[in-house]
């Protein structure tokens, strides 16, 4: 085995063969409602119950993440690829323009975009910031949960979208 100090590149290369979810990270401000993607999520702890998700020190959600000290995280459902792309795009519209083609409510708990066509969503407080090199771990404290009835989940890997297929009863 060859032993190289890695670059970013081949750390995004090597990174990318390992499959993550897709999520909106949603927050609100007097500006409005404020979204990004992110496959940077992930559950922390049920006692009490914890997840994380980062966010990049340039993100423009950040700033207004911080200060409301609330966030929703929507898990994407597998129809929710152009939602994924828009809210990845850095050029997409802010506040409200960038929620215009997602059906979305308040989080009951905070009010943090929820939005309504995804698989599965928690509405949290932030718990906790933790520096990490070009991002912050925002540790949110889940206040809020929803899983609407059937939607299977966007996946993401190799540098493109996948779904995953329905679960296979297995005889007990």
């Amino acid at each position: 085995m060859n032993r190289t100090t890695p670059d970013p590149d081949a750390f995004r290369s090597v990174a990318g063969r390992f499959a993550t979810g897709v999520t909106v990270v949603a927050t609100r401000s007097a500006d409005g409602p404020f979204g990004m993607t992110a496959n940077s999520f992930a559950t922390v702890s049920l006692d009490p119950l914890l997840v994380l998700v980062c966010v990049g020190h340039k993100a423009r959600i950040r700033e207004h993440l911080l200060a409301t000290g609330a966030f929703a995280v929507t898990v994407l459902g597998a129809g929710q690829q152009a939602t994924a792309r828009r809210f990845a795009d850095p050029r997409r519209p802010l506040g409200a323009a960038a929620f215009a083609d997602d059906a979305w409510a308040p989080g009951p708990a905070t009010g943090s975009p929820v939005l309504l066509d995804g698989a599965g969503w928690f509405d949290c407080t932030v718990h906790a910031v933790h520096p990490a090199g070009d991002h912050a771990i925002v540790v949110g404290a889940v206040q809020a949960i929803g899983r609407p009835p059937a939607a299977q989940p966007l996946v993401f890997s190799g540098g493109a979208f996948h779904t995953t297929a329905p679960a296979l009863e297995i005889p007990a």
